[in-house]
């Protein structure tokens, strides 16, 4: 079994979690993490459903993650 990278998201406005993969155009939106990753399960099973499995590892396999030592203050215009 391969780990996957899932982003948990807090809705501070509104409360609640998004669960999303970046390289897959699945999500899921829940009360709690546990009911956000529960409904993004389910979206990706559709997803492969629909496009295939090979697919899905492909677009994971593509995937990557950057250490970028960045910082954000600079990027606010004065």
């Amino acid at each position: 079994m391969s780990q996957i990278v899932v982003e948990l998201v807090p809705d501070p406005e509104h409360g609640g979690f998004t669960a999303r993969l970046p390289d897959i155009p699945a999500y899921g939106e829940g009360e709690t993490e546990e009911e956000a990753l529960a409904e993004l399960r389910e979206a990706l099973r559709g997803y492969i459903d629909t496009l295939g499995l090979d697919d899905a590892l492909d677009r994971l396999a593509m995937s990557g993650t950057h250490d970028l030592d960045w910082d954000l203050a600079e990027l606010v215009s004065d």
